[in-house]
């Protein structure tokens, strides 16, 4: 099979690639790329010698295919192609997928794309910031968790307003890759423990409506692993990786 997706599961971007592939029955081999496991590689930038633990996506191997580290990936033949909204769309032309998941009508198409281009630090930004406690083993303090929250609850009042209004979708009446990429970024702060569709009934039914276009089993298959996250434990990830998280942390959000 010429066609290979590297990915980790617990990865937003990761999932709505699985979920999309899939859905969609596009031939490919799944390359588990674990960012939470220790392996020891050469870091990039660093000596040619310089040896440490850090997560696989930092190995020797994963740079061959994408030198930026970062997972998802794909390689189709000699072809190797990074970031997920770029993947998603030479998929859904290569493939020939069904016009709703990226309209060819110019207006449509146009939605799904202000869509994408605003979640990266909106809906994305906010929603991950839930899931630090369960990375560093500790909880934030109450004033901290406050502002994650309260910057989350901003950014879903925009999306429900501007995105979603009465519509059944982002783009109407059919699901579409906004959809998909919305509600992978979604599920992140739920499986921090953090229900954000119990209160909000418009986005709960918005939920289960693309959650049926796209298949329950197939949903929550790649969902198992992100759902079971709130019970990980610092002790399960390497020191290194774990030292790394609590560095970037103290960076976006101070003394923790």
């Amino acid at each position: 099979m010429s066609l290979k997706l590297y990915l980790d599961l617990l990865s937003q971007p990761c999932r709505a690639l699985y979920l999309f592939a899939k859905c969609n029955n596009i031939p490919f081999e799944f390359k588990r790329v674990d960012v939470m496991k220790g392996v020891h590689g050469t870091c990039w930038g660093a000596s040619s010698t310089a040896s440490f633990p850090t997560g696989q996506h930092r190995s020797e191997e994963f740079l061959k295919v994408n030198a930026l580290m970062k997972v998802p990936a794909l390689k189709d033949g000699s072809f190797v192609l990074a970031e997920s909204i770029a993947i998603l769309l030479y998929l859904s032309r290569k493939f020939k997928t069904p016009d709703h998941w990226y309209p060819s009508d110019l207006q449509k198409r146009a939605r799904v794309d202000e869509y994408l281009s605003w979640q990266h630090t909106s809906i994305r930004a906010k929603g991950s910031e839930l899931m630090l406690p369960v990375l560093i083993g500790q909880p934030l303090p109450p004033e901290k968790v406050t502002g994650i929250t309260q910057g989350l609850n901003f950014v879903l009042k925009q999306f429900e307003e501007k995105f979603l209004q009465d519509k059944a979708f982002i783009v109407g009446t059919e699901v579409s890759l906004a959809d998909l990429v919305a509600l992978v970024e979604l599920m992140q702060p739920v499986g921090a423990g953090y229900n954000l569709f119990e209160e909000r009934p418009k986005l709960a039914e918005w939920r289960s409506r693309v959650e049926a276009a796209v298949g329950p089993k197939l949903f929550e298959e790649a969902h198992q692993g992100i759902l079971k996250a709130k019970y990980m434990t610092a002790d399960k990830i390497p020191p290194q990786v774990l030292e790394n998280i609590k560095k970037e942390a103290l960076k976006q959000f101070g003394q923790i």
